[in-house]
């Protein structure tokens, strides 16, 4: 506690002495007024922070939680200590007698000569005893970690002789403005007070800066203490350390890193909660529940819970704002953009069409967003999905963008008339059409493989009922693995029931069973109990449906990638699967022949239906080209193949053509100016009328040159075959050779031929709302569902995926 202070006896003046106030000092050679909290040194009278020290050899200032060993002026940690004579370190709650090296607690005073400098004690450091500490779980004033000057071992011009001083933790509220002339002033970053730092060779410290931060003198700092209720980036929540509101200075100084000033942001935590309850799909009545409330309230009692109608509208409100982004990222894309629609159904009987957009950016990147949730009082009418189609092109102003469409379903005839007549209004069509509406290749492959199992239901149960014993008895199991050691059954494949909705499962089980064949009939005639064993001819049944299932399965599995497939990926497989369904649809065996014939007949709608896209899709691909084209139709059509042949060749030459004519984007200035208003076209000159044959002239040689430029390509060398090939990116390295042939292969390589999800891949059922998303406002739906797509997706770089290819051609 201070002493109360006794008035001060006025001075009188005498030669070359001035009344100075008490609070202030004069310096013995210049008479400088100097405030009391700062101290001048006698030889180069720079004012010192009362937070500092002075070397008394070299002059330098050093932190007051810094000592500076006497000899060799190196800096040394406050929470070690040097042996003067060799220099050990020594851990702060020890301290070492300098003779005898014999440790002493840390609550008892060591006089000893290595710690007084000019035979005066160091302020600062002063042994405190144990009850005055501050305890090691309160944060205090914290500086920054020093830095350290690297420089060659060897050379000792360039060896430092200590440490680079630490920099005060005010420049974290505070820069330096020059004011000319040596001035240099310190301006606070909240308030923007300027106040005096630097004249000349004159320092005047940090005291005053942390002072008024952490004084609460800076009032946009104090204002925000009383609205938040927080105590400052100098105290603690248990008690205001260092500068922070107590008059103390700290006893100690921990190097703890500096917390970031947080404030408390009642809105940003309600848009956390938003866009937590969109990427986890948690019910938006959560923020009602009893437990979800009462932790909110325990980590931060001052946040007042939201309504569901508040979440709600917070949920579309942070949908909105990526919205926006995404928008101005599908305004920029260069090229067109496709879309795949899958229906789902719902408990109420009506259907939500999910509307996904597939382009290849700028950058030469595919991506695939959910552009629209759109619901649907009529799922089965010829114009619900006409109907989606028009409400995403309008909401996303792509009219005029539109490429193709991927369904999930077959349409009938007049479902395809629809949606053909509704976009050749709002979008030129593309080849007449012959491209724009495309069939599911996912489910196409689960429908072929759901019908097979229905044509040997028998079979398949059998199996089923026989791994069904096997897997949930663990006696059963083994013996079962006991008889299979035995008999030296090479398979490793592992027994496990299949879940009926995932084709592939079901496959998987059939296929391990089937190499476990000989173990089931041995189990057969060791256990009694296990009856209706599949029979040989059973066992032959499920060999021929693997062998053919296997064919959909390795196809389907490209479409379970993490990376987006490009459209040249599919050719190879799709023609493989027409090829070898229909070999065995006219094989003699009646086994092979009328199992695969139901599905060869299913799977050749889809080829009617993509085989032209996705030969033109191969076409750009340049390690093929027309080549694979020609010999995969030979091999499917054997005669006929030229015929189908020739349908692409012209097919691709006619799309080729409508890109060529197509006009040339505006270049950046002409844009500006056009935008702008700058540019008047006069009635004569050389931008008048009377050129009409002129541009009439252009852009029938633009075409002529752009056809030999399609010509010049297919007449190229194939490129080597290798796994990983970014055709996309092979594109965009030859897009100045071939300007307009590679607008059209980025659009071609982009078109989806799947509208599932990795995971729906395999379903062999439709999808289908839940009951509570169906309780929600459309919107909300919408909302919820594209946002959790935008939000999980904003980070994730799509690469291309690699093309598996082996043609023996």
């Amino acid at each position: 506690m201070a002493t109360p202070e006794t008035p001060a006896t006025p001075a009188t003046p005498t030669e070359n002495h001035e009344i100075v106030p008490k609070n202030e000092m004069i310096h013995e050679h210049s008479h400088e007024m100097v405030p009391e909290n700062e101290m001048i040194h006698e030889h180069n009278h720079e004012m010192v922070p009362e937070n500092e020290m002075i070397h008394e050899h070299n002059h330098e200032m050093v932190p007051e939680h810094e000592m500076t060993h006497e000899h060799n002026h190196e800096m040394v940690p406050e929470n070690e200590m040097t042996h003067e004579h060799h220099h050990e370190t020594v851990p702060e709650n020890e301290m070492t007698h300098e003779r005898h090296h014999e440790m002493v607690p840390e609550n008892e005073m060591i006089h000893e000569h290595h710690m007084v400098l000019g035979n005066e004690i160091v302020p600062g450091h002063e042994m405190v005893p144990d009850d005055e500490m501050i305890p090691l779980n309160e944060m205090v004033l914290a500086e920054p970690q020093p830095n350290y000057i690297e420089t060659p071992p060897n050379n000792p011009e360039t060896q430092p002789s200590k440490r680079r001083k630490k920099k005060s933790i005010v420049w974290e509220h505070f820069t330096i403005e020059n004011m000319g002339g040596g001035i240099r002033r310190a301006q606070c970053k909240q308030c923007k007070q300027s106040f005096a730092y630097s004249t000349g060779s004159k320092v005047a410290g940090t005291s005053h800066l942390k002072r008024h931060i952490a004084k609460g003198t800076c009032p946009v700092v104090l204002r925000n203490q009383q609205k938040n209720n927080q105590l400052s980036p100098y105290s603690t929540p248990s008690k205001v350390s260092g500068y922070g509101g107590s008059t103390d200075p700290p006893k100690r100084r921990y190097r703890t890193a500096s917390a970031p000033y947080l404030a408390f942001d009642p809105d940003r935590c309600r848009q956390e909660i938003s866009r937590m309850i969109i990427m986890h799909d948690y019910p938006l009545h959560m923020v009602e529940h009893p437990g979800f409330l009462t932790f909110v309230q325990n980590l931060q009692p001052r946040f007042d819970m939201v309504s569901f109608n508040t979440v709600q509208g917070d949920c579309v409100a942070t949908y909105l704002r990526e919205k926006q982004a995404i928008q101005k990222v599908i305004e920029g894309v260069p090229g067109r953009i496709c879309l795949t629609l899958d229906m789902w159904s719902s408990c109420y009987t009506v259907g939500y069409v999910f509307i996904t957009g597939q382009y290849i950016d700028s950058d030469w990147k595919i991506h695939r967003k959910i552009l629209n949730i759109i619901m649907e009082p009529h799922p089965d009418s010829d114009t619900a999905f006409s109907h989606a189609v028009s409400a995403c092109l309008s909401d996303w102003s792509m009219e005029g963008k539109l490429f193709s469409v991927t369904i999930n379903q077959p349409l009938g005839d007049s479902a395809v008339d629809n949606l053909r007549a509704l976009l050749s209004v709002k979008n030129p069509l593309v080849l007449n059409g012959q491209l724009l509406v495309g069939s599911c290749l996912a489910r196409t492959l689960s429908s072929i493989a759901q019908g097979a199992f229905k044509f040997l239901h028998g079979t398949v149960k059998k199996v089923r009922d026989s791994v069904k014993y096997v897997k949930t008895s663990e006696s059963h199991e083994e013996k079962f693995i006991e008889l299979k050691q035995q008999l030296q059954v090479p398979s490793t494949k592992t027994l496990a029931l299949d879940e009926q909705t995932q084709w592939n499962t079901t496959y998987e089980m059939l296929l391990a069973a089937s190499e476990l064949k000989e173990v089931f009939s041995c189990l057969d005639t060791s256990d009694p109990d296990y009856k209706d064993t599949p029979s040989m001819e059973d066992w032959k049944q499920v060999e021929v449906l693997c062998t053919y299932l296997k064919i959909l399965f390795d196809t389907a599995n490209l479409l379970t990638a993490p990376t987006i497939p490009t459209t040249n990926t599919f050719f190879h497989e799709a023609w493989k699967i027409q090829l070898e369904l229909a070999r065995a649809a006219a094989n003699e065996d009646p086994c092979i022949s009328s199992l695969t014939k139901t599905m060869q007949e299913e799977f050749d709608k889809y080829w009617k239906n993509c085989c032209l896209m996705l030969a033109i899709a191969v076409v750009m691909d340049p390690r093929f080209k027309m080549k694979l084209v020609e010999f995969s139709f030979t091999k499917i059509y054997g005669e006929e193949a030229a015929t189908y042949v020739k349908i692409v060749e012209e097919g691709i030459h006619e799309l080729f053509l409508e890109y060529a004519a197509l006009p040339l984007p505006l270049t950046p200035t002409y844009a500006e100016e056009v935008n702008g208003g700058a540019l008047k076209q006069d009635n004569g000159g050389a931008s008048g009328a009377g050129l009409t044959d002129f541009d009439a002239y252009i852009m029938e040689t633009t075409s002529q040159q752009s056809r030999s430029e399609l010509d010049q390509y297919l007449e190229e060398s194939l490129l080597p075959r290798v796994h990983e090939f970014d055709v996309v990116g092979w594109w965009k390295l030859n897009r100045m050779k071939y300007p307009t042939l590679s607008k059209m292969a980025c659009d071609i390589l982009s078109v989806p031929v799947s509208t599932v999800t990795a995971d729906s891949v395999f379903s062999m059922v439709g999808k289908e709302m839940d009951r509570y998303t169906c309780s929600l406002r459309p919107e909300t739906v919408e909302a919820l569902i594209c946002g959790k797509d935008w939000l999980q997706n904003a980070s994730v770089i799509t690469l291309h995926a690699p093309i598996k290819m082996e043609v023996p051609i």
